[in-house]
């Protein structure tokens, strides 16, 4: 029997399209901008810290947004970038209201049913992404990772040191020492992906921190999405697999 086809996950049609041509610094870029109105040499906002090294290349195709909030500094947001024949997305922004569109489909949300959602919820000195409420199993802390890296058929993460990121994971564990539910849900980006890893040649604290909360119950959800330039569609799960050279 064939599966039915898969149904978008997320909308997210974007305004123009460019040329990458340098990165100044973590969140400014320079770009050709060729649709709708041509305008070269363009600065426009990177809403993603990581190096995004294989993706934000000179030459390198881009999709844009324009930028919605009063009195911004650039006119345009960098939303994905062209690799392989596909859109990788780039865009850190796009998390909330992805994962917020996947705790909206049950049979997608690693989570299972959610009755409701609370974003960006204190938590001692910090936050973390989500607080859900389920029907059964009761309550839930979710921290959410984009993941645009990978080698080989591993999509790893993080792609920069993140001590912001060991930090969610301690919290993560934390709550589980506490009693409570904690999951770690990564959206790995990468249509090439076949399993996810922790970077631990880049950031051995991150690595370390990831195993400390699998240990401690932590759950990790690493889910597998496809960009089509237009639509988000969730493929499904990969399986968690040692880091390489592990």
């Amino acid at each position: 029997m064939s599966r039915p086809p898969l149904q978008p996950l997320l909308a997210l049609v974007p305004d123009g399209e460019g040329i990458f041509r340098s990165r100044e610094n973590r969140f400014a870029a320079v770009v050709d901008v060729v649709a709708p109105e041509p305008a070269a040499g363009e600065r426009v906002h990177v809403h993603d810290p990581g190096r995004l090294e294989d993706l934000l290349v000179p030459g390198r195709r881009v999709l844009l947004r324009r930028g919605r909030r009063p009195g911004r500094r650039t006119r345009w947001d960098v939303v994905a970038a062209a690799s392989g024949g596909e859109w990788i997305l780039v865009h850190a922004g796009w998390h909330r209201p992805l994962a917020e569109a996947l705790f909206a489909r049950p049979e997608l949300c690693p989570l299972g049913p959610v009755s409701s959602v609370r974003a960006e919820v204190p938590l001692g000195r910090g936050r973390l992404d989500f607080r859900l409420d389920r029907p059964s199993g009761g309550p839930v802390w979710v921290e959410v990772k984009g993941c645009t890296l990978a080698r080989d058929g591993v999509a790893l993460f993080p792609d920069a040191p993140t001590a912001r990121g060991a930090r969610h994971l301690e919290a993560l564990s934390g709550l589980r020492a506490a009693g409570e539910a904690a999951a770690l849900l990564v959206f790995v980006f990468r249509p090439e992906a076949r399993a996810f890893a922790p970077n631990a040649a880049l950031d051995p604290r991150f690595a370390a921190a990831f195993d400390r909360a699998r240990a401690a119950g932590v759950q990790v959800h690493p889910l597998h999405f496809r960009y089509t330039g237009r639509e988000i569609f969730c493929l499904g799960p990969l399986p968690v697999t040692p880091p390489p050279g592990a």
